[in-house]
């Protein structure tokens, strides 16, 4: 077959245009797949009104919406939706999902709820957590036929407020203090919350038995500052309002003397206490070990054993903590090693569990069993 010579130019321009446009698909294929980049932090966080009608004048229902709006993220291929996270008892739960810049859900009508917002894109990338905002669900769900009335106590605690931060100089982390939240009836603990790249997540719950209360955190990167606010609960599961958000520097701590070897177990008596309070999937223990003997106790280790399965040790406080199979350590600190006769020291820390609670079969102080009870 022969071309002329304006037939040929056609055929390599025809081709060069082709070549080209397939060129052009697996680029931008590939411009798609290595999108890393997550949008930014969703921005003015306000309550916005229900997007729903209001109520009938005279319901009964007890029935709300607790609604927000935003101002859109922005991304380098584009925002695909917003996830509202919402905090209940066991931390913060995923509410709701939405493309646009409004959203909410269904709740008691009056009682207040904390949130915050999250931005995600098409190749999967999450942004910054919003900042934490409460509001009030109002009304703007139509009513059941035969509304239940809430029962009991509805009112929340008292914001926590008064932080301090160190709370102990020579703790290597952070360690922070602030003064109690009130309640009508009585706070029952506290939950302190970290923000992390994507989220707002659980690290630790305070007991409302502790002067100060104080919360500490190892394991982080020394003179990094980390977010944390903290949540005020009592016995009906009311929440309060999140503390303001705490900027917390995660220290190195005073220098630690050489540990002097484990004292022999000859002359050792002791007493220990258990109490734990038990929440979903997850316990904070207290142990109190009391020295019932006649010579002090210069330098401690304390082994807490469960049974074939113990709990998961998440953190611990005024000691430094370990984990060994169904066997939770605690080693005596620097400013608390020494239990005179007839003294006590309080620990405790934090763990995940499966299935029923688990409670330790035996507790000793350097390799001698405490009597318990």
């Amino acid at each position: 077959m022969k071309f002329g010579l304006s037939s040929l130019r056609r055929v390599v321009v025809t081709a060069a245009l082709l070549a080209s446009g397939l060129a052009i698909v697996p680029a931008a294929l590939a411009a798609q797949a290595v999108d890393t980049s997550p949008p930014s932090r969703p921005t003015n966080l306000m309550a916005c009104p229900p997007p729903m009608p209001s109520a009938p004048p005279g319901s009964t229902s007890t029935m709300g919406y607790a609604s927000i709006c935003w101002t859109a993220s922005t991304d380098d291929t584009g925002v695909t939706g917003y996830d509202i996270y919402r905090l209940e008892q066991s931390g913060f739960v995923k509410a709701t999902t939405t493309t646009g810049t409004i959203g909410g859900f269904s709740g008691v009508y009056g009682r207040r709820y904390t949130m915050y917002v999250v931005a995600r894109d098409a190749a999967g990338n999450t942004s910054p957590p919003s900042s934490l905002i409460t509001v009030t669900a109002s009304t703007g769900v139509v009513p059941t036929a035969s509304p239940t009335p809430t029962p009991g106590d509805v009112t929340p605690p008292s914001q926590p407020a008064n932080f301090q931060e160190p709370c102990l100089a020579d703790y290597p982390g952070v360690s922070f203090c602030w003064q109690p939240s009130t309640d009508n009836v009585g706070v029952t603990a506290y939950d302190v919350y970290r923000e992390t790249a994507t989220s707002w997540l659980l690290v630790g719950t305070v007991l409302p038995n502790r002067t100060p209360l104080h919360f500490y955190q190892s394991g982080l990167v020394t003179g990094t500052r980390y977010t944390y606010v903290v949540v005020a609960r009592d016995a009906a599961g009311n929440l309060s309002s999140p503390s303001a958000p705490l900027s917390a520097l995660a220290r190195e701590g005073l220098p630690r003397p050489t540990p002097t070897p484990t004292p022999t177990p000859t002359g050792i008596s002791c007493h220990a206490t258990y109490s734990a309070t038990v929440w979903y999937n997850g316990l904070t223990a207290t142990i109190t070990i009391r020295n019932t003997g006649t010579v002090p106790i210069d330098g401690w280790s304390v082994i807490i054993e469960y049974g074939s399965s113990g709990p998961r040790l998440m953190q611990g406080w005024a000691a430094t903590w370990s984990q060994s199979g169904s066997q939770i350590s605690a080693t005596s600190m620097p400013w608390n090693r020494v239990i005179p006769p007839g003294g006590s020291i309080q620990i405790g820390y934090t763990a995940s569990y499966t299935g029923t609670p688990p409670v330790p079969v035996r507790i000793s102080v350097n390799g001698v069993p405490c009597t318990m009870g």
